[in-house]
């Protein structure tokens, strides 16, 4: 494993101003700031360089989900400025930008950029895009798509650490890469093992996997349909994924049917949304044909002096 180590820095001194953000040994410089602090911003000899922008804030239909808005300048506050005066964009309330410290960005470099980036944040499917079309990467010698790929990567390490978690692939995106249906499948496709709940009397078969700090429940997991009365925890978070579609009706009335893989943030939500109850995913979990629950095997490893890959 390589370790990074990035430098903020707090402008002002105070955790809610403007921030700088750099990567030892890359030439980019991030920036983040509120757009109240257009006025600071603008003062900051950054913002006159050419770079690679986002903005970002609470989606005007519904404020759970994140709107974002990707772009790059020769000088970047003018396009900020413009966006600022801009009646269709008035969702954005943060802004974080890139630039290149040695001033080597051109404006080829941050088309570039602007195109990946709108490609990684579409397929991340995180938030919602306010661009309306998606440029085409502009033609690069060989040598400056490298550089802007190998620039691009920092920017996927550094945007997250400041709280622009948009780009990251979803954990259920990163296990749909390595399979398509892992219902009855022992493949291995990520360094957790399977954790499986099996209810045969309620008609219950779910399997999952542990990505990224997030429980993901793979698709064709069979859930109960009708919850019990007591029932309180994640009920509105089911409704809500039935509501997307994202678990649907099948034939039988006492079933429900995932139709993709969802990630969940602990074992206890996606338990209590397949078994349609209050449940501990520590117990109700456990590794595939054996009786270990989740909460034993995660206790073996806290207990264990092995490293965790």
């Amino acid at each position: 494993m390589s370790g990074k180590t990035i430098r903020l820095f707090l402008v002002d001194g105070d955790p809610k101003g403007l921030l700088t953000a750099e990567i030892i040994n890359w030439s980019g410089k991030v920036l983040v700031g509120s757009r109240s602090n257009l006025v600071k911003l603008k003062q900051r000899v950054e913002s006159e360089r050419t770079g690679v922008y986002m903005l970002s804030g609470p989606d005007p239909e519904d404020s759970l989900k994140e709107r974002i808005y990707i772009g790059e300048g020769d000088r970047v506050i003018e396009r900020l400025k413009a966006h600022d005066k801009d009646d269709s964009k008035e969702f954005w309330t943060r802004v974080v930008f890139a630039i290149s410290k040695d001033e080597n960005l051109t404006k080829a470099h941050g088309r570039y950029l602007e195109s990946r980036l709108i490609g990684l944040a579409k397929r991340a499917d995180r938030a919602i895009l306010h661009n309306s079309d998606s440029p085409s990467p502009p033609p690069l010698p060989e040598s400056d798509q490298a550089d802007m790929e190998y620039f691009l990567e920092q920017i996927e390490i550094v945007f997250p650490v400041l709280g622009f978690s948009c780009l990251q692939p979803k954990p259920e995106q990163l296990v749909s890469q390595q399979t398509t249906s892992c219902v009855g499948s022992d493949e291995p496709m990520t360094s957790s093992p399977l954790f499986v709940i099996d209810r045969p009397s309620q008609k219950v078969y779910a399997e999952a996997r542990l990505v990224n700090g997030e429980m993901v429940v793979l698709g064709n997991a069979k859930v109960r349909r009708q919850g019990t009365p007591s029932w309180d925890s994640y009920l509105k978070l089911r409704d809500k994924l039935i509501a997307e579609g994202k678990i649907r009706d099948t034939d039988d009335p006492e079933v429900l049917v995932f139709k993709e893989n969802i990630s969940f943030s602990s074992p206890s939500a996606a338990a209590a949304v397949v078994l349609a109850r209050n449940a501990n995913g520590r117990t109700e979990w456990a590794l595939k044909g054996t009786s270990t629950t989740y909460g034993d095997w995660q206790d073996k490893r806290l207990d264990s002096d092995e490293a965790v890959e």
